[in-house]
């Protein structure tokens, strides 16, 4: 077995939370990941931060990438955050935030556990290799 065979795809959510209908961009990054060879896991629409959290665990995903457009990150994206950490699983998890987000509410994200933040037009080649050179290795 080759050294390429026995490492395991990297694991991502790409997951949509609160009431934004907007997946156009979950849906775009969702296949450029599958392209780069990630196993992608899609939430659907309008789901709750603790059903993100309880996929998250589920999957044992490497990378949680949450598409908000709805401008609640501040709200929902900490109690992502608070829930993989109760359940053990904050440490061992990349997360990443896509969407419009101004400019001040991005260093209260990074504090709070975002990894990353990709806005609008972010090359898609940047975000494939933030996630190969930042997932957890297992």
């Amino acid at each position: 077995m080759s050294v390429e065979e026995d490492q395991r795809a990297i694991r991502c959510l790409v997951a949509k939370v609160g009431l934004d209908g907007h997946d156009r961009g979950a849906h775009v990054i969702s296949r450029a990941f599958r392209d780069a060879g990630f196993e992608v896991i899609y939430s659907g629409l309008h789901n709750a931060p603790d059903e993100i959290v309880q996929a998250a665990v589920q999957e044992d995903v490497d990378v949680l990438g949450i598409s908000i457009l709805s401008g609640a990150h501040n709200t929902l994206v900490p109690k992502i955050v608070a829930g993989l950490e109760e359940y053990g699983a904050f440490e061992d998890t990349l997360i990443i935030l896509g969407g419009v987000i101004p400019d001040k509410d991005k260093e209260p994200l990074q504090e709070a556990g975002v990894d990353a933040i990709f806005g609008p037009g972010t090359p898609m080649s940047d975000t494939i290799e933030f996630v190969r050179e930042n997932a957890p290795e297992r």
